[in-house]
Parts: C-alpha cells; sequence; structure tokens
C-alpha cells in the first residue's frame, strides 16, 4: 500500500509526502490506519478527525481530504489529501 499525503492552501500544494507499506502488515485498516499516522508524522500535523464523509469518500474514490476544522489546533493549510495506490 501506497499512500499520498497533501497539504493544501487555495491552489497550491504547500506540501506532499509519500509513505509506503508491505502488503503483508496487518488487516488493510491496519495499514490504512498507520499509512495515515506516519504521513502525518512526516509532514509534521496531528491525525486528524476521520468522519463518515471520509469514509464515503475513501470507499468510493481510495481518497479523500481533511478540513482544517478536522484538526484540533488551529493549521496553516486549507486541506490535508491523502489518495492510495495500491
Amino acid at each position: 500500500m501506497r499512500m499520498i499525503g497533501k497539504l493544501i492552501k487555495g491552489t497550491t500544494v504547500l506540501d506532499e509526502k509519500v509513505y509506503e507499506i508491505s502488503d503483508d502488515e496487518g488487516s488493510y485498516q491496519d495499514r490504512l490506519e498507520k499509512c495515515l499516522v506516519e504521513i502525518c508524522r512526516l509532514m509534521a500535523i496531528e491525525v486528524p478527525l476521520w468522519l463518515t464523509k471520509n469514509t464515503r469518500e475513501y470507499v468510493a474514490f481510495r481518497r479523500t481530504s481533511f478540513n482544517a476544522d478536522q484538526f484540533f489546533n488551529p493549521v496553516l493549510f486549507e486541506r490535508f489529501e491523502i489518495r492510495v495506490e495500491s
């Protein structure tokens, strides 16, 4: 599993990181969670609040985005986007 994370403000990509994990490391959900946590660590941001809309977007498109209000502390970007490639 390969996850790409982007921090976006307006139409500008502020930062982009990639994290890859072996497909034999636990269940799909475990790998997804580990990738999300690691991408956030690489970008030095907190892990956002995962809402029902994120689940719907992820199931349909294998990508989702998090708005600034899904973080507990103030952030310097408007959107955090993740995309998974197998």
